[in-house]
């Protein structure tokens, strides 16, 4: 049984999943006259960056800044393309407020380039050549990125699309192709700054995963400087929800369709081409065969493989099992009373605690704190988001799920008090989040976020390609180039789309 009517003029897309790279494939392959279904196992879009409400209180699940609104970055692109408003914003000024081990005063990474580069030769003397260095991989990589590379390429159009968006200054960028910061720490003597390298390491775990001594260079450069105009950071009004609104709307104006509560178990794969997903309607039980001549997967690389079965190529499943773990994230979900926000609190911070721990299992938080009239608490009341990476496999392998939860939960406000005023009568709501919880709600693998990691095995070039063995088969998300983050799987999405229009 089919639940969406065959259409005879359009080809058929399937998409599983209903993350923004999954609306943002199914929107623009709608506008340009495809005929598109969705398909998500949750109750609301937008993966790891919907919300959910609580006592009047609005949580961002995951994500909570994004990146790609300014003019002619991603996300006002697509939307330009769709004919959808873009969702109000503001920028975030600091991007980030960065306290590390025993220091009351933040290194702030501001918006205005000039005002960053002063707060990094107060606060890092002697790293500018570094600077220098980051800044001028960056220009060159985001112009490249900017005329929509294909990475890695897989076919001859990939390979021509790829070289229609070399230029003369891209070249900049290829010696550096196989360094890590951590070798260009040590390029400049400035590998011993332990403080410097601090900061590095807190900053690259939020944006690849790993830290200076494993993020590839190229990757760095456009992580950290993405957040100077005129790019930048943006924090949504209203809640993350709103882009995926956006999105769908987007989608659902062009005819496409999306089912919530409907779980994709498998993909059919005959003469190696996807021709089918298995999908079961999580309300009744039912099960069917939904026939597709493309299925776009906003999966991680992981799910991809398990939704394969036997079909999956054996090379392509040996190197996903031959990844290192990647993360897993616990969250804290706090809503309080406004007093125990300090006066002029940035809306973002990150916390090392022990400067001799490893970063994650509860030892650094990245923290977002809701402002009065964003729409995510009621007036006299605030929202903060506290999240930390840790060992998903732990959470699995645990005797005493709750008790450990527990004591993440405990120690995350205490680590929290040391800024706010957390106490009895200023906290009005507590929700925790595990890897569990994420794999509960967002279907993905062991509960992991973030991706595969960007270390040189994995990132741009020798990443997992959009495209992949099977003919019709095509993967979107933050498994594939150019990463995480909401802008990150908008560009695969419309790498896809691409590639669909003239397959």
């Amino acid at each position: 049984m089919s639940n969406h009517q065959e259409s005879k003029n359009k080809s058929r897309v399937v998409v599983v999943g209903a993350g923004i790279g999954g609306l943002t494939a199914g929107a623009l392959l709608a506008r340009r006259g495809y005929d598109v279904l969705i398909l998500d196992q949750a109750l609301v879009p937008g993966g790891c960056a919907s919300t959910f409400k609580r006592q009047g209180f609005t949580f961002d699940v995951g994500a909570t800044q994004v990146a790609g609104l300014e003019v002619g970055g991603i996300h006002q692109r697509i939307f330009a393309e769709l004919g959808i408003e873009l969702p109000k914003a503001t920028y975030c000024d600091p991007a980030c407020s960065v306290y590390l081990p025993g220091e009351t005063t933040p290194i702030n990474v501001w918006r205005d380039p000039k005002k960053w580069q002063e707060e990094r030769i107060r606060q890092f003397p002697g790293s500018e050549g570094f600077w220098g260095l980051l800044n001028n991989l960056f220009k060159a990589s985001w112009e490249f990125q900017g005329r929509d590379p294909v990475l890695p390429p897989r076919n001859l159009w990939d390979i021509w699309q790829l070289g229609k968006a070399i230029r003369l200054s891209t070249f900049i960028t290829v010696p550096y192709t196989l360094f890590t910061v951590g070798d260009a720490l040590r390029f400049y003597g400035l590998g011993n700054n332990k403080r410097l390298r601090t900061f590095l390491d807190l900053q690259l775990k939020l944006y690849s995963q790993v830290n200076a001594d494993e993020t590839a260079l190229l990757y760095a450069a456009t992580a950290l400087a993405v957040s100077q105009a005129p790019q930048g950071l943006f924090h949504l009004q209203g809640s993350m929800q709103v882009l995926s609104d956006r999105l769908l709307a987007g989608l659902t104006q062009n005819g496409g369709k999306l089912l919530m509560r409907h779980s994709v178990e498998g993909i059919k794969v005959q003469g190696n081409r996807a021709c089918a997903v298995t999908v079961r309607n999580q309300k009744t039980g039912e099960v069917w065969e939904e026939a597709a001549d493309h299925v776009v997967a906003n999966v991680t690389v992981q799910n991809l493989v398990q939704l394969l079965g036997d079909k999956a190529p054996k090379g392509y499943k040996k190197r996903v099992e031959n990844l290192t773990s990647p993360s897993g994230a616990f969250v804290l979900y706090l809503g309080v009373d406004e007093s125990a926000i300090p006066p002029e609190c940035p809306p973002h911070l990150q916390f090392l605690y022990d400067e001799n721990g490893v970063i994650g299992e509860n030892n650094s938080l990245f923290v977002s704190v809701s402002h009065a009239g964003d729409g995510r608490a009621p007036q006299g009341k605030a929202t903060i988001i506290a999240s930390s990476f840790v060992d998903a496999e732990r959470w699995w392998q645990t005797e005493d799920y709750e008790t450990l939860k527990h004591q993440f939960t405990q120690d995350a406000i205490a680590h929290l008090n040391k800024f706010f005023y957390l106490k009895p009568e200023t906290i009005i709501h507590v929700e925790a989040a595990t890897p569990r919880t994420f794999y509960r709600y967002t279907g993905r693998d062991k509960g992991i976020v973030g991706g595969i990691g960007q270390r040189i095995p994995t990132f741009g070039p020798f990443g997992f390609a959009n495209r992949t063995p099977i003919k019709g088969l095509w993967l979107v998300g933050d498994s594939t180039h150019p990463g995480e983050g909401t802008a990150g799987v908008s560009y695969s999405a419309l790498t896809v789309v691409r590639q669909i229009e003239v397959s």
